[in-house]
């Protein structure tokens, strides 16, 4: 069986390397396109399923007959690629493949995508790509943007991606990839983007902390495990780590280490403990979400978070008591505040009717206000009441209020609990009649 394999593959690479050279002496005199350029784009378009190819597609335009780059943005070669002359010879070479989203069926290791020697860009986005991710492309030495998002690729990153030393942003994103997120990509010093949501990535994270020019990265929705990374670039701007089994306290030395974060969202996993004053501090945070977690209690800022630059922060569904955190009503840039689905108690305080009705000049009114499922009691603050619907968005339902009408917009679109499981909850705290 082995020797089978052998000849076939034996005959496979013939068939290639005479494939190769027949292009090379019919293209050679007369080609503006390096033929080995023509021969990928060539063996892209035979290796793609047939029922894939539809009509009016950029592949199905191909028309080999004509030079490529010659005849780019013709009708024999719609679209697709990008050509540039990169030398004082009339030769160019394709710099840029991007793919329109046409469902195209193809392995990809059936590409020989190292002879894409000038290749800047790689775009096959929106696609139903198959099969490993190839080990050949990490010979294209000159990729600063490797996208491969929405295909159905499967097996694990390859580390030979690290050899791609001028990457600068890379999307794996919604495939079906598995296995670590390779510690050698600490390696690929130029990352500004890394994208990998939407997967089967499982394991710790791996330290990235070299990665010095890193701004964005979003490993949402896969299966990483273990603790908040706190040896992340401090570079980054945006963090998403949202539905993943990142379990343990919520380190508040994260934000300390992050002086230019703007966006972290950790929503969906299985954080507890305290949520540290740290994130109630930062200058530069606009948006933080710690949502669906098992968070029990916050911190409370030594200066009431007035330095705060958060514009939106959402708590909402984790197992958070006591009081409602008055200090967020002062925080002059917050819009924001989802508090809804916990087990906080007590009345709602005065400072978030007064930021949503009266804000003092110079701070941001509450635009939106959720404070449903909680175990709230006590009147309505008088400011609340002289809202007119569609003013703002505000939800109180699902609490222990003792008036909440109806009648009134932030009232609707559910009840307040039982007298009983409001007894039951707040025991003496409060009478409740």
């Amino acid at each position: 069986m082995s020797d089978n394999n052998t000849t076939t593959n034996n005959q496979s690479s013939i068939l290639l390397l005479l494939f190769t050279l027949t292009t090379f002496f019919f293209y050679n005199a007369t080609s503006v396109t390096y033929y080995t350029d023509i021969t990928v784009l060539k063996l892209l378009k035979q290796s793609i399923s047939p029922n894939s190819l539809t009509p009016g597609s950029c592949i199905s335009s191909w028309d080999f007959s004509y030079d490529p780059c010659d005849s780019l943005f013709s009708d024999k070669f719609t679209c697709g690629f990008t050509c540039d002359r990169v030398n004082s010879s009339n030769i160019t070479r394709v710099t840029e493949l991007g793919l329109d989203q046409a469902s195209y069926s193809a392995s990809l290791s059936s590409i020989p995508w190292n002879n894409l020697q000038f290749l800047r860009s790689l775009d096959l986005t929106g696609n139903a790509f198959h099969g490993n991710i190839p080990d050949s492309l990490s010979n294209l030495t000159r990729l600063t943007r490797l996208v491969l998002s929405r295909n159905s690729l499967s097996g694990s990153i390859p580390d030979s991606l690290s050899q791609l030393g001028a990457l600068e942003e890379i999307y794996l994103d919604y495939n079906s990839l598995v296995g670590p997120i390779p510690g050698s990509f600490r390696g690929l010093r130029g990352l500004k983007r890394v994208e990998l949501q939407g997967n089967q990535l499982s394991g710790e994270f791996p330290d990235l902390s070299r990665l010095t020019q890193l701004e964005f990265l979003d490993t949402s929705e896969n299966l990483i495990t273990g603790r908040v990374p706190t040896n992340l670039p401090s570079s980054l701007t945006e963090i998403s780590m949202r539905k993943n089994l990142l379990s343990g306290d919520l380190p508040g030395e994260i934000l300390r280490n992050l002086p230019f974060l703007q966006v972290l969202d950790l929503s969906f996993n299985q954080l507890s403990g305290l949520i540290s004053a740290s994130f109630f501090t930062h200058s530069v945070l606009q948006q933080v979400s710690l949502s669906n977690n098992k968070l029990t209690s916050i911190e409370v800022p030594s200066g009431l978070g007035a330095d705060s630059g958060l514009i939106a922060i959402d708590l909402s569904n984790n197992e958070l008591s006591g009081l409602l955190p008055g200090f967020m009503g002062l925080m002059p840039k917050l819009s924001a505040l989802t508090l809804e689905n916990n087990k906080f108690m007590g009345l709602i305080p005065t400072t978030y009717a007064l930021k949503m009705v009266w804000a003092e000049p110079g701070v941001v009114p509450f635009e939106r206000l959720l404070l449903g499922g909680n175990y709230l009691f006590g009147p309505i603050p008088d400011p609340l009441m002289k809202l007119e619907p569609g003013s703002t968005r505000i939800n109180l339902v699902d609490n222990c209020l003792l008036v909440c009408p109806n009648t009134v917009f932030f009232c609707q679109g559910g009840d307040q609990k039982s007298v009983v499981e409001c007894r039951t909850s707040l025991g003496p705290v409060i009478p409740y009649n």
